[in-house]
């Protein structure tokens, strides 16, 4: 097997390991979407485990998503990077192939990409270093920006690259919002229990859940740009996911079955 084939296969592998909502989807693209979308997930997915490790400080998780920042400014130094994560074997094996993702994605979409990526991991160090502490509207706006409204904006440069489908940036970065909104819900208990707290000073559940609600009525609208098939039905999959985990919540479960997601799936290519 080529060098090449084997990072395809690899990438293919850990998509399926990290994601539980963009896996399906991204099968469903044609290439060579399939591979950049594949690559730019996992692209942001290295630096979100960064953000979200466990066992790391927050001085180290700053200044490691800091210097991934400035790695990814110019050409990808990828010894440096391997490097500077040796001592931390305990990140996933998706954040130490970063280099190998960006080698994936094409050349005419990687510094976008790039770009994307960078943006998002001297945003989340801004975080890490605020304590993740959501004090209003406002900040949380910010924070579901930089760690998922920067998804939305990747996916439409990478839409214009690919065939010049033009989406609305705004509206993009609200389908982002929408489904962090709503990965927000799900783990608000978990969350409380490690002290984190991303629901904002004096919210009631019930305001989470309309902020979250409005947000993917705006992802309703942002799809209505898009004609071309399979990034409609790529797009889709996540949003009615999301909203059926809404109606999951509101019933008082802690997420939908693995039918119910079968099911979404399939309704969503046969409409």
């Amino acid at each position: 097997m080529s060098q090449a084939k084997q990072l395809q296969k690899d990438a293919n592998h850990m998509l399926k390991q990290t994601s539980r909502t963009f896996y399906i989807p991204i099968t469903l693209l044609k290439p060579p979407l399939k591979q950049t979308v594949g690559s730019a997930y996992l692209c942001m997915r290295a630096v979100d485990e960064i953000e979200d490790h466990q066992e790391l400080d927050v001085e180290t998780k700053q200044r490691l998503l800091r210097e991934t920042g400035r790695l990814l400014e110019g050409e990808f130094d990828d010894d440096a990077y391997r490097s500077m994560l040796q001592p931390y074997e305990s990140l996933p094996e998706v954040t130490h192939r970063l280099g190998d993702w960006i080698r994936l994605c094409p050349n005419g979409i990687v510094e976008k990409v790039k770009a994307s990526t960078r943006v998002m991991a001297f945003g989340m160090a801004d975080w890490v270093e605020k304590g993740w502490h959501i004090r209003d509207r406002d900040d949380l706006d910010d924070y579901t920006y930089y760690v998922a409204g920067l998804v939305g904006v990747m996916l439409s440069d990478i839409w214009y690259w690919y065939d010049g489908t033009e989406t609305d940036r705004e509206l993009a970065i609200s389908y982002g919002r929408g489904l962090q909104a709503v990965n927000i819900l799900r783990n608000q208990d978990e969350d409380s229990e490690r002290g984190v707290k991303f629901v904002p000073d004096g919210w009631t559940r019930e305001d989470m859940f309309q902020y979250t609600e409005n947000n993917l009525a705006q992802a309703d609208e942002y799809m209505k740009s898009i004609e071309t098939r399979h990034i409609l039905l790529f797009c889709r999959i996540p949003l009615a996911l999301a909203k059926r985990t809404i109606k999951a919540l509101k019933e008082g479960r802690e997420k939908i079955s693995r039918n119910e997601v079968e099911t979404i799936v399939e309704n969503v290519k046969h409409n």
